[in-house]
């Protein structure tokens, strides 16, 4: 029996959707935790060598970030209401696979050494592994159901923050891009020291944020967003947290810092913003 919301329309949100959300949050939080208090301590704890434990540790950081919205994505009625969190994630489930693979040669599995690393990098390239390919096949799941009626919209964004979600969707996108097909380049920018995987890791959370900010602007409809603003600003928290604690590391005088911090602060208000709007909407859920 369909569970699905006559009056909100849309596709009906499948079982796989919510169980794959689930098991993602739940490893990332076990996951990113791990690197992201590595990260703070100092040390550079990640499945391939990193030559500062920032990187590593804001990939955890954003892991950690992203899992309160995977939680909830099982309380929502249908596909519109999840996919601009659960496209992202597959984004960075299939990424940071690819990542993994096409720099194999600096992964601790590769190059030896403690066992601990090495463990840890085997494990993260086959946990990689099976859940990009999970993601993958839920999807393909999720885009077999019907679409019963087409779906309503119920708080549209404001046409103020429109421009504005353009302006942060692309700027993250643009850098993810760069930081993914022009590693040597664009992480010569970072204001701290990276790899070439590091570069390409953080590249793939770029791409999966614009994404995400795009995807909502795409949707213009509040009630799309919900789990969505639960992790941006979770992301962007997170990140804050790392950067604030190995500040030391950043090299603010960059030019990259700035915009880093406005495309962070970006994020923050997106969620602080779009949870503002939500609950003065005129037109109830």
């Amino acid at each position: 029996m369909s569970t699905q919301d006559p009056g909100l329309g849309g596709r009906e949100l499948s079982p796989a959707i919510t169980t794959l959300s689930a098991v993602v949050a739940v490893v990332s939080i076990l996951t990113g935790a791990l690197l992201a208090v590595a990260g703070l301590t100092g040390h550079a704890f990640g499945a391939w060598h990193s030559p500062e434990a920032l990187s590593p540790g804001l990939i955890g950081a954003a892991m950690v970030g992203v899992s309160p919205g995977l939680l909830v994505v099982g309380r929502a009625r249908v596909w519109e209401e999840v996919r601009t969190l659960v496209l992202p994630t597959v984004v960075v489930l299939v990424g940071l696979f690819a990542v993994s693979v096409a720099d194999a040669r600096e992964l601790h599995v590769a190059t030896g050494g403690l066992i601990v690393p090495v463990l840890f990098s085997l494990g993260w390239v086959a946990t990689l592994g099976a859940l990009a390919a999970a993601s993958v096949l839920c999807l393909v799941v999720q885009y077999r159901r019907p679409v019963a009626v087409p779906p309503a919209r119920i708080a549209p964004l404001p046409a103020w923050s429109k421009p504005l979600l353009a302006v942060l969707g692309s700027g993250w996108l643009g850098l993810g891009t760069g930081l993914v097909l022009s590693p040597r380049f664009w992480g010569g920018l970072v204001p701290w020291a990276v790899g070439r995987a590091d570069a390409q890791g953080l590249g793939v959370w770029c791409l999966a944020l614009g994404v995400g900010v795009l995807g909502a602007l795409a949707e213009d409809d509040l009630a799309r967003l919900r789990p969505a603003l639960i992790s941006v600003p979770g992301v962007a928290l997170a990140s804050a947290v790392l950067l604030a604690g190995r500040a030391g590391d950043v090299t603010w005088s960059s030019g990259a810092a700035l915009p880093l911090v406005v495309l962070l602060a970006g994020l923050l208000s997106t969620g602080a913003i779009g949870h503002w709007l939500w609950t003065r909407r005129s037109v109830p859920a």
